[in-house]
């Protein structure tokens, strides 16, 4: 076994490296590193210790925000199409049969006009690595499972990972970075000495994929009693219907059974609801914690390795898959010697605030939907329904609500990668903010790269770990009229850095009447003039301007370390 090291220590600067990237864990979160990776032109290679995916069901919903990010090459469309977009929950009250009301809540809202995707998506999580899966393998990067990492060093230039497996020797593997997306217990995090801070909650809960006659198919169904809350899920595969609830402390330890999924439900519900035909029963508790670094040295962490917390808004392999994204484009640039390694620290920068909201939102979720405070349980049973629905029938605050748990509402505002340029345009979405995505876009003019770029990657262009081309990963939106622009000067910026930037013209500046961003544009039929939006990979604002001098923007992408192509280019890995 390779000796344990938790931080950098002599140099192996010579050493040859067999991948750019090596990621440990092939779930949502490290199928979707491996895929950010090979679009933008890196070598990744992705290992798992079981030998099959898992075909549990397990997380069961994909926030808006997710979608968004993964929207690129219709991969977001895919996931749509074999899901379910749920729209309306049912808030039922545990009284009488006669007296008991149901309250229909909108989980979708058409004047959400900033997203495609204005809408919870149920699908299980066996169904989303499914397509996750067939996406990266069609480009030729496959998975090697059965492989479980038990060392790990790491020195001033790479890591150097010791892989087993049953039956056969140990396998070393050197890569300049090493991420772990190994879940809860992660070796990854174990092996770094990283701590992961937190508590275990002492309640027991049951899930359940099954058949349920009697349910109105199609709608999230919640029922508030007294000892708790009851949901049911529209789930679609492996079965209809997801049952989540707690079990009653008296329960003795033992398997989950059918009928005591029965028993369970029939404590919460009025209507004569028959469960048949289980495809997965399952106990588990509940944990909140969280790493006290994501990074260490040349190390990463994301997804649940990195934070896991309560179910309570189905967050968790979202929040994840947005560390990948998040994590990926940055990882690209240092690896293609497009920017200084100093840009990986806004990772944590970014990342761990997200990760520390959701924990503080869901442990308060998680607090109020089980306490066991008589006065507690009582206004939950007789006033939460009513509640519910008098509050979410304000559009205002059902969008509010909406964006909060969808996470489109995720901003960077304090990162240092969240320039705000002079002149200050009037309006619009602010650096650090999300760039507004709706169904329909406004582009009237792009300037693209002349040819892709051939990759550089260790085993050549066109190879499994070496794609062939290395798209930008920064678009910018000049906004304003077409006139108002010097087309040499954008034709020149756009040569100079078309290995970094995509140039679009638009005739108004984004609007974005929901988002936390000012209601005013930046540009509009009252106010005409010009602003520059340089937006991120993963769809956020990193620098935004007014005016029509595109200085701005070629400083802020220097600072990062990147060189314009006229420029002598920096060897990989080596950038400032």
């Amino acid at each position: 076994m390779a000796r344990r090291r938790s931080a950098p220590t002599a140099s192996t600067a010579d050493a040859a490296f067999d991948t750019d990237v090596l990621i440990i864990g092939a779930g949502p979160t490290g199928l979707t590193l491996a895929r950010e990776l090979h679009s933008l032109g890196v070598s990744a290679r992705l290992i798992d210790s079981a030998a099959d995916a898992a075909h549990e069901s397990r997380a069961l919903a994909i926030q808006a925000r997710t979608l968004e990010v993964l929207a690129r090459n219709r991969l977001a469309d895919d996931l749509v199409t074999a899901g379910n977009p749920s729209t309306t929950l049912l808030l039922h009250e545990r009284t009488t049969a006669a007296t008991g009301r149901t309250h229909a809540i909108p989980l979708f809202d058409s004047a959400l006009g900033d997203t495609r995707f204005p809408f919870l998506l149920f699908l299980s999580q066996a169904a989303t690595e499914r397509v996750l899966v067939e996406r990266l393998t069609s480009t030729g990067v496959g998975i090697r499972r059965g492989l479980t990492l038990t060392g790990l060093t790491q020195d001033p230039t790479g890591v150097t990972a010791t892989l087993e497996s049953p039956g056969a020797p140990a396998r070393v593997v050197r890569a300049r970075y090493l991420v772990g997306c190994d879940g809860a217990h992660s070796t990854t995090r174990h092996l770094a000495g990283i701590d992961f801070s937190g508590r275990a909650y002492a309640q027991r809960f049951l899930l359940a994929d099954v058949e349920i006659d009697g349910l109105e198919p199609g709608r999230v169904h919640v029922y508030l009693a007294r000892s708790g809350p009851l949901f049911v899920f529209p789930l679609g595969h492996p079965a209809s219907w997801r049952v989540l609830v707690e079990l009653p402390r008296s329960t003795p330890a033992g398997p989950i059974t059918l009928p005591l999924v029965q028993a369970a439900v029939s404590r919460h519900t009025r209507e004569q609801l028959v469960l048949r035909d289980p495809a997965w029963l399952a106990e588990f508790t509940v944990s909140s914690r969280l790493a006290d670094s994501f990074r260490l040295g040349r190390v990463f962490l994301a997804g649940d390795a990195a934070h896991i917390h309560s179910p309570a808004g189905a967050q968790g392999m979202n929040t994840g898959i947005q560390d990948a994204v998040n994590l990926g484009w940055k990882l690209a640039l240092v690896c293609r010697g497009e920017a200084r390694p100093a840009l990986l620290e806004t990772y944590q920068r970014e990342r761990m605030p997200v990760a520390r909201s959701v924990l503080a939102t869901t442990d308060r979720a998680f607090r109020v939907a089980t306490a066991q405070v008589p006065l507690v349980r009582d206004l939950r049973a007789a006033l939460g329904p009513r509640l519910a629905a008098v509050v979410l029938r304000s559009g205002l605050v059902r969008r509010a609500g909406f964006r909060l748990i969808s996470e489109l509402g995720i901003q960077y505002r304090r990162s240092p990668l969240s320039v705000e340029g002079q002149p200050r345009p009037a309006g619009g979405p602010r650096p650090g903010q999300r760039f507004p995505q709706p169904g329909m876009g406004t582009t009237t003019g792009v300037t693209r790269p002349a040819e892709p770029r051939p990759s550089s990657a260790p085993n050549g262009p066109g190879t499994p770990n070496g794609p062939a081309r290395r798209p930008p990963v920064f678009r910018l939106l000049l906004c304003g009229p077409a006139g108002n622009w010097p087309a040499a000067r954008v034709r020149e910026f756009a040569a100079n850095w078309a290995h970094l930037v995509e140039v679009e013209h638009r005739p108004d500046a984004p609007r974005s009447r929901w988002s936390a961003a000012p209601r005013a544009a930046a540009t509009s039929s009252r106010r005409p003039g010009t602003a520059q939006y340089l937006v991120r990979w993963d769809g956020y604002v990193g620098f935004r301007t007014g005016g029509t001098d595109l200085a701005g923007v070629a400083g802020y992408l220097r600072r990062l370390g990147a060189r314009p192509r006229s420029a002598p280019e920096t060897p990989r890995g080596q950038a400032g």
